[in-house]
C-alpha cells in the first residue's frame, strides 16, 4: 500500500476511534429542565456544580450549545457527558436545545437547521437564561456567563455573542453586547465561505441558510466571520487533525477578527480530531475546561 494511502487509513482509523470514544459515554440526566418557549425543543437542561469544587460562593454559568451540523438526529443528549464534566469541575451548566433541520423533500437525509427557527431559539434561550438560571440553578451567577459550543454549536456560540453587530433589520439584534465573560468555541463552523469551499458537513451552511439564494442573502445575518469585532473575549479550540471541521475554518475566523482589529485566541491541538474536545476522558477536553475557567473565573 502506498505511504499516502496508509496515512489516510491511519487518519480515518484515529478519527473513527475518537468519535466512538466520545459517543460511548451514557447520557447524563440533568438536575432540572426549564422551557424557554412552547416547542418541545425549546428547553434547557441545568447541571448543578458538584460540591466541594471551586472557591465557594456563586459559580460561573457555562452555556453549552451542542453540534451536529444543525441536523435533527443530533440533540443535546450527546453532549450531556461534557456538560456533566463541566459541572464536576465546579461550574453551573446550561445545556441548550434548539430546533434543527428535518428530513429533506427528496428523502436523502436531514437538512441542516431551520431558517429562522434555529436562530430564533438561540436568541430566545440566551435572553431567557438569566431568569431561568436564577430559578433552576441558584448556585450559579448569570453575571459570570461563558458560552461554549462544539462544531455547529460553536457557530451558534460565536453568533450569539455578536447579535449587537447584526444588520439593523435583524429580529435578533440587540442594542448592546450580551453581558458575557467570554466565548469558547470548539472546532466551530466559524466562517461560512471557507466552510462551503471545504464542503463542511455536506454543505450544511448552505442548507442552514436555505440554499443558494438564501446563502447569499442571509450570510450577513448568520456568518460569524462577518460579525466582527464583537468586543467579547473569544477563544477558539481546534484539533489540527480535525477532518470534520478543518483547522482552516477556525483560522479564517481568527484572521477576519484580526483584520477587524480584534485579537481572538486560537488554541491548536496537535494530533487531535473533531470529537476529543467534548470527550470527558480525552486530554483535549481538559484543555477546553482550562480555557473556559480562564474566562469564567
Amino acid at each position: 500500500m502506498p505511504d499516502d494511502a496508509a496515512a489516510r487509513d491511519g487518519v480515518a482509523a484515529r478519527a473513527a476511534a475518537e468519535e466512538e470514544s466520545a459517543f460511548s459515554h451514557p447520557a447524563v440526566d440533568p438536575d432540572s429542565t426549564a422551557a424557554y418557549g412552547d416547542h418541545p425543543d425549546q428547553v434547557i437542561d441545568f447541571y448543578a456544580p458538584h460540591e466541594g469544587v471551586g472557591p465557594g460562593g456563586p459559580v460561573p454559568l457555562v452555556v453549552v450549545l451542542h453540534g451536529g451540523a444543525w441536523r435533527a438526529p443530533y440533540d443535546r443528549r450527546h453532549i450531556s457527558p461534557f456538560a456533566d464534566y463541566l459541572a464536576r469541575r465546579g461550574f453551573g451548566v446550561a445545556n441548550v436545545e434548539y430546533r434543527r433541520g428535518g428530513a429533506s423533500e427528496g428523502g436523502s437525509g436531514p437538512v441542516a437547521g431551520r431558517w429562522p427557527d434555529t436562530f430564533d431559539d438561540i436568541a430566545a434561550a440566551l435572553d431567557a437564561m438569566p431568569d431561568l438560571a436564577r430559578v433552576s440553578l441558584p448556585q450559579a451567577d448569570p453575571r459570570r456567563m461563558v458560552i461554549t459550543g462544539h462544531s455547529a454549536g460553536g457557530h451558534l456560540a460565536l453568533w450569539a455573542a455578536a447579535r449587537h453587530l447584526l444588520p439593523a433589520d435583524a429580529p435578533w439584534r440587540v442594542d448592546r453586547p450580551v453581558p458575557l465573560r467570554g466565548v469558547v468555541a470548539l472546532a466551530p463552523i466559524a466562517d461560512f465561505a471557507v466552510a462551503e469551499k471545504l464542503d463542511v458537513c455536506g454543505g450544511a451552511c448552505r442548507q442552514l441558510l436555505g440554499g443558494d439564494e438564501g446563502f447569499t442573502e442571509r450570510r450577513p445575518y448568520a456568518d460569524p466571520a462577518l460579525l466582527l469585532p464583537t468586543g467579547i473575549a473569544t477563544t477558539l479550540v481546534q484539533g489540527r487533525a480535525d477532518e470534520v471541521v478543518p483547522e482552516a475554518v477556525a483560522e479564517a475566523y481568527a484572521d477576519a477578527a484580526a483584520k477587524a482589529g480584534e485579537v481572538v485566541g486560537l488554541t491548536l491541538l496537535e494530533d487531535v480530531g473533531h470529537f476529543p474536545l467534548i470527550d470527558p476522558v480525552a486530554d483535549a477536553c481538559a484543555v477546553v475546561g482550562e480555557e473556559i475557567a480562564q474566562l469564567a473565573w
